[in-house]
């Protein structure tokens, strides 16, 4: 396994290059100059000890030396690495609601577009808790399974719209159902689930929802999206209304968000209701209702990653700088006075 730690510095490999032509133009020139002063024989009377191939291996040693600074600078990473990690958190999973009413624009921009402003900012504000995502309608579906990757949360959340769940309708007991599978067996102190939706069309599994939630010690804490007023429901095409959803009986339908309903889903598990229109009042909430529950250490995580060499090349730079500082430029003439051979 492979990896780059700094690829934006891979630019700086041309600078070795560079130096290394300007280093042979230097000596172009200075040999020319040289010649309009004395001739080779003469120059090497003049310095009888000036070594020829001294300062090309100097040189090279330089060279090396600047080479093995930008690759520590790069900072390969070969290998792997494991780390253990404990997680100690809550396991919380959201549900929101994508049911058609959740178009209306009693709220900016919409219910649908607020409840996933709502849900991104919550998901920054959390730090080892799991987070898990339910889409509902008439049928609810996973869309995120329990994890603490709150980048991949944030990437399928905008994936999330209403014609997601082709069964419409409000069924806030599969959605409940749908939460079970998320937590695990065992500890039941740290489970929570917050229901995103404007309440509308709960009635008829609303306390059924509520007791399965109870008995498996799941709190259902509910946040309400839309208004009291209401809206209509938008009919889009390209961004743009061409007209409202109507009734059998050719009248505009008008949506209005029904807190009760939220708030007696709450009340049966000992959660709390939330009004969605201010959206820091909600996160605010979300926070505080996070920090009461109980944090539960539940598992180890193993997980690999690339080991970092850029200290080898660090290492082997300094090794090249010393050997050109410790070659001088003139001949070793005590090489001269060692006879091998008598």
């Amino acid at each position: 396994m492979f990896d780059l730690g700094n690829p934006h510095y891979q630019y700086l490999f041309l600078l070795p290059l560079l130096v290394w032509i300007c280093y042979f133009r230097f000596r172009y020139w200075r040999n020319k100059k040289r010649l309009e002063v004395a001739d080779a024989a003469l120059w090497n009377q003049i310095h009888p000890n000036r070594s020829k191939r001294k300062p090309v291996l100097k040189n090279v040693f330089r060279i090396l030396g600047l080479i093995c600074l930008v690759i520590a600078l790069v900072n390969p990473k070969i290998g792997t690495r494991i780390e253990t990690i404990t997680r100690k958190g809550v396991d919380v999973v959201f549900a929101i609601d994508v049911s058609k009413s959740m178009l209306a624009e009693d709220v900016s921009p919409s219910r649908i577009l607020k409840g996933k402003q709502i849900l991104s900012k919550a998901i920054d504000g959390l730090v080892n808790d799991r987070i898990g995502i339910i889409v509902y309608a008439g049928k609810a579906y996973a869309q995120l399974p329990l994890t603490t990757d709150y980048a991949a949360a944030k990437m399928f959340l905008r994936t999330i719209d209403t014609d997601m769940v082709p069964t419409q309708g409000t069924d806030i007991g599969s959605a409940v159902e749908m939460a079970l599978s998320y937590f695990e067996s065992g500890e039941k102190q740290n489970r929570v689930l917050f229901v995103l939706s404007d309440g509308e069309s709960h009635e008829e599994g609303i306390a059924d929802a509520g007791e399965l939630a109870s008995k498996n010690g799941i709190v259902i804490h509910s946040i309400g999206i839309g208004t009291l007023e209401g809206a209509p429901i938008p009919i889009k095409r390209n961004g743009i209304i061409k007209a409202y959803k109507k009734d059998k009986d050719d009248q505009v339908v008008v949506t209005k968000m029904d807190p009760d309903m939220l708030q007696q889903l709450s009340a049966h598990t000992g959660g709390s209701f939330m009004d969605g229109f201010n959206t820091k009042e909600v996160i605010t909430f979300v926070n505080n209702s996070l920090s009461k529950m109980e944090k539960v250490e539940s598992e180890t995580e193993m997980y690999t990653d690339h080991e970092d060499q850029f200290q080898w090349f660090l290492a082997l730079a300094l090794f090249f700088f010393t050997l050109d500082l410790m070659v001088p430029n003139r001949k070793s003439l005590w090489l001269r006075k060692i006879k091998l051979f008598g």
